[in-house]
C-alpha cells in the first residue's frame, strides 16, 4: 500500500460555523449566500477529503490525479440542483475527480480530463484558501465546477494560456448536445501581481425535460436519465467576460479586484438578460497570527439572471481571521447586504427588507501533505 500511495497526498478538512441574521428570517435562510446559509443554527458547511498526486516531471511522473470528496452544507449548493444537473445525487459527493498528463510539447502541455473546480472568479472552495469566511455574490453567481477536458501551456514563464471543452456549468451529465468552451489567460508581470482574463461561451439550457430521481426508468435505461425532449429546443448562448487580479504591495497588505459581464438569451430571438458585477478586496496581516480583511461588491442583476428580480445588490464584508496553529483558523465576520428592491426574508411571511445583517462565527480545521491552495 505505501508503494501505490507514494507521493499521493491525504489531505483533510472541516469547516463549520455559526451565523446569526438579525432580520430572524422565516426558516432561518440566508438568502443569497452560497455556503453559509443557515442562521441560528450550529452548521457544517464541509467536510472533505482530498486525496492528490500531481505529476512530477524531476521525477519522470508525467501522469496524475486528484480526488475531492465533499460533504455538508456546501455540497448541497455545488452539486444539489437539478437546474443544472439530470441526476445530482448520482455525483454529489464529488466535486473534483480528474486525471492530467503532461505531454512532451515545449514546456509541457498539462491536459486534464474528468471534473474540475472552476477558474472563473478570484474565490475557491476551501476556506482556508480564501480571504473572507462568507463568499461573494459573484462566486454563488459563476460556475462552481465543469466537467471535460482542459489544457494549458505556459507560454513564458509569466503568460499561461488554457482552452476548456466541457459539457456546460455544473453539468456532470450534458443536458443538451452543446458543448461549452473558455480561453483563459493568467498573468503574472511581477512577482507580487497576478492577472486573469477568461471568457466563457455555450448554450446553458435544457433541451430534454428532467426526470426526478430516484424513480422509474422512463425507457430500458438508468433511472433519471430523461428522454422527452423539449419543443422548440433552447438554441442560444451565455457568455461570462471574467478578469480578475491581485496586488502583494507589501509584505503585510493584499489587494484584489474582480469584475464580470454575463449575457444569456433562451433563443436567438428572446431578450438578453445581463448581470454586471465587481467586487473588490483589502487584507491586512497584522501579525503572522492576526489578519483583517474588507470586501466590497456591486452587482446590477438585470432579469434576475442571479437572483430571480431585477436589482442593484450590494454587500460589504468585514472579517477577522485569526490563525491560532497551522491547520486550525478562527474567523469572526459581519457582513451586509442590500437591493434597491425589498428581496430579503424576515421574520413575517411575505413581508420582505432591502438588508440582510449577519454575525458569523467560523472555525476551520485542516491537514495533510498538501502544501499551498488546494
Amino acid at each position: 500500500m505505501a508503494g501505490i500511495l507514494q507521493d499521493t497526498t491525504l489531505n483533510v478538512t472541516l469547516d463549520g460555523y455559526y451565523a446569526y441574521n438579525f432580520n430572524s428570517p422565516v426558516g432561518r435562510v440566508n438568502l443569497l449566500r452560497a455556503y453559509d446559509v443557515s442562521s441560528n443554527s450550529f452548521s457544517l458547511n464541509q467536510a472533505a477529503v482530498v486525496l492528490d498526486r500531481a505529476p512530477d516531471l524531476s521525477e519522470g511522473r508525467r501522469f496524475g490525479a486528484r480526488l475531492d470528496l465533499q460533504y455538508g452544507q456546501a455540497t448541497e449548493t455545488l452539486q444539489g440542483s437539478a437546474a443544472n444537473e439530470l441526476r445530482p445525487q448520482a455525483y454529489r459527493p464529488i466535486f473534483q475527480a480528474y486525471g492530467t498528463y503532461i505531454a512532451p510539447l515545449g514546456s509541457g502541455l498539462t491536459i486534464d480530463f474528468g471534473k474540475w473546480a472552476s477558474a472563473l472568479g478570484i474565490e475557491s472552495n476551501y476556506t482556508k484558501d480564501d480571504m473572507n469566511y462568507s463568499r461573494s455574490f459573484l462566486f454563488g453567481f459563476l460556475p462552481f465546477y465543469h466537467m471535460g477536458l482542459r489544457a494549458s501551456y505556459n507560454l513564458t514563464p509569466k503568460v499561461n494560456l488554457a482552452y476548456w471543452l466541457v459539457n456546460g456549468t455544473q453539468q456532470s451529465e450534458d443536458f443538451n448536445g452543446f458543448k461549452s468552451q473558455a480561453f483563459l489567460f493568467t498573468l503574472k508581470p511581477a512577482n507580487t501581481v497576478s492577472w486573469n482574463v477568461n471568457y466563457y461561451f455555450g448554450q446553458e439550457q435544457p433541451d430534454v425535460v428532467p426526470v426526478l430521481n430516484p424513480g422509474l426508468p422512463t425507457e430500458a435505461t438508468q433511472p433519471g436519465l430523461p428522454t422527452t425532449p423539449i419543443v422548440p429546443a433552447p438554441n442560444w448562448r451565455k457568455h461570462i467576460f471574467d478578469a480578475y487580479g491581485t496586488w502583494n504591495a507589501s509584505p503585510k497588505l493584499t489587494l484584489a479586484g474582480e469584475a464580470d459581464y454575463v449575457i444569456n438569451r433562451v433563443f436567438a430571438g428572446s431578450s438578453a438578460r445581463h448581470a454586471t458585477a465587481g467586487a473588490a478586496y483589502a487584507s491586512y496581516q497584522l501579525t503572522p497570527r492576526l489578519s483583517f480583511t474588507g470586501r466590497t461588491e456591486y452587482f446590477s442583476d438585470r432579469g434576475g439572471l442571479f437572483s430571480g428580480v431585477t436589482q442593484a445588490l450590494k454587500e460589504t464584508t468585514f472579517t477577522t481571521e485569526y490563525k491560532w496553529f497551522d491547520g486550525f483558523l478562527v474567523m469572526g465576520e459581519w457582513r451586509r447586504d442590500f437591493s434597491n428592491q425589498p428581496f430579503f426574508l424576515t421574520s413575517t411571511p411575505d413581508v420582505l427588507k432591502k438588508e440582510q445583517n449577519t454575525a458569523t462565527l467560523g472555525l476551520v480545521w485542516w491537514w495533510g501533505e498538501k502544501r499551498g491552495s488546494w
